[in-house]
């Protein structure tokens, strides 16, 4: 299922509050080299982030570019990256989305430096 999750054009990573809220976020998403993992990316200063450093219980899904859901969702796991592994998935998402996907990265790594986002390694949550 994370497999097919990281396949899709959007991911809808939905995040929890120290109360439980869920924060449902759409974002690009890459397929890893392994099954059941797939890669987010986001900057590293969000909400989003954030949360995942507290806990990283997460819910995925299939969304549209505005975050509304396309079917059920899975709990998982989140796992922020270091720089380096962060380079490897902006560089994930440029071969996944083209233009649109090198436009964006340059644009952030000119705004944030090359440090200023991060990666997110997405597994399935454990049994």
């Amino acid at each position: 299922m994370i497999t097919e999750l990281g396949r899709g054009e959007y991911l809808l990573l939905t995040t929890f509050r120290k109360d439980g809220t869920p924060v449902p976020t759409p974002v690009w998403v890459a397929p890893g080299d392994a099954d059941d993992v797939i890669y987010a990316w986001s900057a590293k200063e969000t909400g989003k982030v954030k949360r995942i450093r507290r806990s990283g219980d997460v819910e995925i899904g299939a969304c549209d570019f505005r975050g509304n859901p396309k079917g059920e969702s899975v709990k998982a796991r989140a796992r922020l990256l270091d720089d380096d592994a962060s380079d490897d998935v902006r560089a994930r998402i440029v071969r996944k989305y083209g233009f649109m996907g090198w436009l964006t990265m340059t644009g952030s790594k000119l705004r944030r430096g090359r440090t200023g986002t991060i990666g997110i390694e997405i597994t399935p949550a454990s049994t």
